[in-house]
């Protein structure tokens, strides 16, 4: 009776795997995912290390820097300050770090399925803070996805424990920035990313198409973005055609003096800057 048991067991057949959804259904359930860490916590501190090249392939010194920033979520706003000879810090210097502008990108709690701005933005324009995520979307079995209206699922397909996606947008394709996509085939966590940028020559009008290729990590239960490849297209040979970026010491404080979100108090609080 035994060998017949065991004989049976053997060949039966192996459980079917569970088939995809559909690859709009699919995408969905990604962004829900992606969303469901949202909003951001209210402060993140960071280190952004980036590096250029110069257009014969040597380092450019003098575009390549460390900065130290402490970011309030609700608004973007941001104190900056350099860091050299990792001891020594630059003056206090006002950020909004944002993607596809004439600054650099981040944070690395962005929500990188936000839109471009139709325009760039100035520094002192104050984007409009997240909304508040529905906690029905932290568990994937209770997503249900209605439609998909900014891009089209081109192909899917496996790569050992992901799942890799390239997507074209259905409309308005220089503010939605996604082409491909990289998450683990059980979680649909994102792991990598490829998406439009824009380098802006300073001085000029003169604007650069980029492809950014984005590493993503986790911190707390949250997607962070730990470091971004950027090679400028649209015919550009001049120096920083391409950039990285790595975004390290990440972290998440309860609080923030008030005073690093506004400028005009940098001078009354060198004594006491952060460095």
């Amino acid at each position: 009776m035994y060998v017949l048991l065991l004989a049976a067991a053997l060949s039966s057949p192996a459980p079917a795997a569970t088939p995809l959804p559909t690859p709009a259904r699919l995408l969905g359930a990604i962004r829900a995912k992606f969303r469901s860490h949202r909003p951001p916590p209210p402060y993140v501190v960071y280190t952004i290390d980036r590096k250029q090249l110069t257009d014969q392939g040597y380092p450019d010194y003098a575009e390549s820097y460390k900065e130290k920033i402490w970011l309030r979520s609700v608004d973007r706003a941001a104190l900056g300050r350099r860091v050299y000879r990792s001891i020594n810090r630059g003056e206090l210097v006002f950020e909004r770090p944002a993607f596809n502008e004439a600054r650099d990108p981040g944070p690395p709690t962005a929500d990188l399925f936000e839109p471009a701005p139709v325009k760039p933005q100035p520094i002192s324009v104050v984007p409009t803070p997240e909304a508040e995520a529905s906690a029905g979307l932290s568990t994937i079995s209770t997503i249900t996805t209605v439609g998909e209206f900014d891009y089209r699922v081109d192909t899917v397909t496996t790569e050992g424990d992901e799942l890799h996606l390239t997507i074209l947008p259905t409309r308005d394709p220089d503010r939605n920035r996604l082409r491909e996509l990289w998450v683990d085939k059980e979680t649909l966590e994102l792991k990598k990313l490829v998406a439009t940028d824009k380098l802006f020559i300073l001085g000029t009008k003169d604007v650069y198409g980029v492809t950014f290729t984005i590493t993503m990590g986790e911190l707390e239960g949250r997607p962070v973005v730990t470091d971004i490849h950027g090679v400028v297209g649209d015919g550009y040979s001049g120096d920083g055609s391409t950039v990285d970026y790595e975004f390290r010491d990440i972290s998440f404080p309860d609080s923030l003096p008030d005073w690093y979100f506004d400028p005009k108090q940098y001078s009354a609080h060198e004594a006491d800057a952060p460095i």
